[in-house]
């Protein structure tokens, strides 16, 4: 089973409030959960102590079982301390090819340049037949 430490939104409609919860990866995002270790409150400011609640005791417990944090669960317990060291280490990802377009959108850009360039050589070719007469 593969567990996860995740958000699961509650709160109204416009007004979002987050539990941070550990539950099976397969499990619905806001369904079943085994452990409920926090609270977070986007609308809170970001210097508010009440913006991010985490039990960093119970966060490192699971993490030492095996479970893996999303990505901005990460990164509210790297802000965490147990005995004075952060719960975990977490980096800003690096995704070098997030602006590079999809393979389709390639291909079409490629057949574009050559529609482009055969184009171009048509227009060429009577622009040199006057010139060289």
């Amino acid at each position: 089973m593969a567990l996860k430490i995740r958000l699961a939104r509650g709160g109204s409609k416009k007004r979002p409030f987050y539990s941070i919860v550990v539950a099976d990866a397969r499990a619905p995002r806001d369904g079943r959960f085994i452990d409920k270790i926090g609270t977070y409150d986007p609308r809170q400011p970001k210097e508010s102590g009440n913006r991010v609640k985490v039990d960093a005791v119970k966060a490192a417990d699971w993490l030492r079982k095996g479970a893996q944090p999303t990505d901005r669960v990460a990164r509210f317990l790297s802000l965490q301390e147990v005995d004075g060291k952060p719960v975990m280490k977490w980096e800003h990802g690096n995704n070098p090819k997030k602006g590079e377009p999809g393979k389709k959108a390639q291909e079409r850009a490629k057949e574009r340049a050559e529609k482009a360039a055969a184009a171009a050589e048509a227009a060429a070719a009577p622009a040199e037949e006057a010139a060289s007469e």
